[in-house]
């Protein structure tokens, strides 16, 4: 045992003067480089790449701070195609990291216009016109006022369109291509896009004083998604989710605000104090949501837009306690989480990415 022991130390040694030496030679750290240069630019999607619908959480929280998570953003893939449903500060780094392709991004959707749901749409189309080098405007549906964003947005950034096309010419910047096709929703035309495979139908939920505000229903191939955006508990949107495999619902824990209250009161954060109040009426807690997710019949619940966000595991299971007895299929989502809905299949998969 001790002659063996002794052989691996100086095997261990042997090959760690080996790495010490060949990494300070400029040739094999050129090697490395290159090796790791061409990684990056073939990158493998987290996505699957078999026939599903997909539902991914770009982002995960509220306004409320998290270091750890991007505001509200959820992905879906239906087939080849994917849609993103808001795009909260963070939420294309989380893209970027994850190696989302640009290129199969077809459209964006708002389901309100609060600025924790809309900050990222000018690098969500920087990178869709120049990595995605998509062949249209970039296709925007939001509810009323939607077309002031997307109007502000392209005035503020005319500048930046034209440098970038002076610079790079238009086979990697066309002028033309720039900007956005933005289509503000008529809920007495609730139904987005058909086209006989992917279904996406717009529908009403009570954000007040936030009017209209928006959930969306996905179906693909048999499979289902509902998006609650923010809501209180809301009828509309348990009639709309009725039966779908997976409801992505908005979260809030009172009981964690009451206390965020109280800190704010004993440290004078006067804003503090007001808003973790104010939020109380316009979203929908915990427990709720579950209740709503059971009346609805959804095959499995996903929490995100935590408010707050839960940063550790205990303060997890405190913000969810109760949520068992009502509802046996549900995750409290992390940026990452994901869900895919094969097709042809009743099959509902959960995973984190990491």
């Amino acid at each position: 045992m001790k002659k063996l022991v002794k052989y691996l130390f100086f095997i261990i040694l042997f090959f760690g003067a080996v790495s010490f030496f060949l990494l300070r030679q400029p040739s094999f750290q050129d090697k490395l480089l290159d090796r790791a240069v061409t990684r990056l630019s073939s990158p493998k999607s987290v996505l699957p790449k078999n026939d599903a619908l997909t539902g991914l959480v770009c982002g995960s929280r509220s306004p409320l701070y998290d270091p750890n998570r991007a505001e509200a953003c959820i992905l879906v893939k239906a087939g080849d195609d994917i849609y993103i449903f808001d795009t909260g500060n963070g939420s294309l780094k989380n893209l970027t990291d994850w190696n989302i392709p640009w290129s199969k991004i077809k459209g964006i959707f708002y389901t309100h216009l609060h600025s924790d749901h809309i900050s990222e749409l000018n690098e969500f189309h920087l990178n869709t016109w120049i990595q995605g080098r998509r062949n249209e405007k970039l296709k925007i549906y939001g509810p009323e006022g939607v077309q002031m964003l997307t109007d502000g947005i392209e005035l503020a950034y005319t500048k930046d369109y034209i440098f970038r096309n002076e610079h790079h010419g238009d086979f990697i910047a066309p002028l033309d291509i720039a900007g956005f096709n933005t289509q503000t929703i008529n809920l007495n035309n609730p139904v987005l896009i058909d086209d006989g495979n992917l279904k996406i139908t717009a529908y009403s939920v009570t954000h007040d004083p936030v009017d209209p505000a928006l959930g969306f229903r996905i179906d693909y191939k048999g499979r289902s998604i509902s998006i609650s955006g923010d809501t209180s508990y809301d009828e509309n949107l348990i009639k709309n989710s009725n039966n779908v495999d997976v409801l992505f619902h908005e979260s809030m824990s009172i009981e964690f605000l009451n206390i965020l209250n109280r800190v704010s009161k004993e440290t004078g954060n006067i804003v503090g104090e007001i808003v973790t109040i104010d939020v109380q009426n316009y979203h929908t807690p915990v427990i709720e949501v579950a209740k709503a997710a059971n009346k609805a019949n959804v095959g499995h619940l996903i929490f995100y837009h935590h408010a707050p966000a839960p940063r550790t595991s205990l303060m997890e299971k405190i913000m969810y306690r109760g949520v068992d007895e009502i509802i046996k299929n549900w995750t409290a989502s992390h940026d990452g989480t994901m869900a895919v809905l094969p097709v042809d299949s009743d099959e509902i998969i959960i995973s984190l990415i990491k």
